[in-house]
């Protein structure tokens, strides 16, 4: 049985953005800047193949892309 990778969230923390992935409290890691954040976190949602989820400094969802198999019949026009 092959385990489900956990999707990647960039979050505020202090003064500063971390990239974690869901469960956990440990951040994969931490930039001074939310743009460098995502950055960092797609690379690691890309590879994954898995969602990069970004919110806003109150902890409200911002924003998700999808780097996976989509099940929604919806067209990322992102990327």
């Amino acid at each position: 049985m092959k385990l489900a990778k956990k999707n990647v969230h960039v979050v505020k923390s202090g003064n500063s953005w971390e990239v974690k992935r869901e469960g956990s409290s440990q951040p994969i890691s931490t930039h001074r800047t939310q743009g460098n954040a995502e950055d960092a976190g797609r690379r690691v949602a890309k590879v994954d193949k898995v969602e990069l989820v970004t919110h806003r400094p109150n902890g409200q969802i911002r924003d998700k892309d999808s780097f996976g198999n989509d099940p929604k019949a919806i067209r990322d026009t992102k990327h």
